[in-house]
């Protein structure tokens, strides 16, 4: 018996959406591009029509991603008095009421100014996600939870903001923003990343080469893990039994 136009609808219409996306911009040190390259992200997404907005961008001072920010509408920060100074957190609710189809939240391990809706800034992106608004968000690698004793074990430098690995889990895309540790190193020099005062310092601590390239090591198994998980997932979907060898 032949299809009635409203069973034909039903089959080629897609199911509405039950929740936000997540697109991770993964990094293994600050300045190697992440937070540039989610702008990036956007300003192609809001040329192509899509309603896109900030949230929460931190420029650090840097030219190239302050000269980005004015191309998107930028959702006005909440300003929370704290101990008697003025703190500026991102303001999920006005977000919230917005409703844009996309939201770009910088520095997913942040952890919010008591008095903030939420404590850190991953719980404020698990809200917006459950509000059906997809989120562009960036985070270091030695802010995943189960890395961070790794990461100070490798530099000395004891994290204190972590995400735990199960968020990072929830995220549909991971995108590892790459840079030669020499071209970092490089960056620094020139003052793209911290200012110049700040810079032998940090060459001779954090930015080492050897502690650049073990960090560099761990994104890449981190993305390549989330790679084997997602191929699982979807060979168990379209029921593949084989495998490829890939060296």
């Amino acid at each position: 018996m032949p299809k009635t136009p409203e069973e034909w609808l039903a089959i080629t219409t897609p199911p509405e959406k039950t929740k936000g996306s997540l697109k991770l911009f993964l990094g293994y040190a600050p300045g190697v591009g992440k937070t540039y390259s989610m702008l990036s992200e956007a300003i192609r997404r809001h040329s192509r029509g899509e309603e896109v907005v900030i949230g929460v961008v931190e420029t650090h001072g840097r030219k190239g991603i302050a000269e980005l920010v004015p191309q998107l509408e930028v959702i006005p920060r909440q300003k929370i008095d704290y101990k008697g100074t003025l703190f500026e957190e991102m303001d999920v609710d006005a977000i919230l009421a917005r409703k844009p189809a996309v939201v770009l939240v910088d520095e997913l391990a942040h952890t919010n100014i008591p008095g903030s809706k939420h404590r850190k800034r991953y719980e404020d992106v698990l809200e917006l996600l459950d509000a059906k608004i997809d989120v562009l968000s960036t985070v270091n690698i030695q802010h995943i939870e189960s890395i961070a004793p790794t990461v100070n074990a490798i530099t000395g430098v004891v994290v204190r903001e972590t995400v735990p690995d199960w968020v990072l889990r929830l995220s549909d895309e991971t995108v590892m923003v790459d840079l030669t540790p020499e071209a970092l190193q490089n960056r620094m020099k020139r003052g793209d990343v911290y200012h110049t005062q700040k810079v032998e310092q940090a060459l001779k601590n954090f930015f080492r080469r050897g502690n650049l390239i073990a960090l560099r090591e761990l994104a890449l198994r981190q993305v390549a893990e989330q790679v084997d998980r997602s191929l699982s997932s979807y060979m168990e979907e379209k029921d593949i039994q084989g495998t490829w060898a890939v060296r």
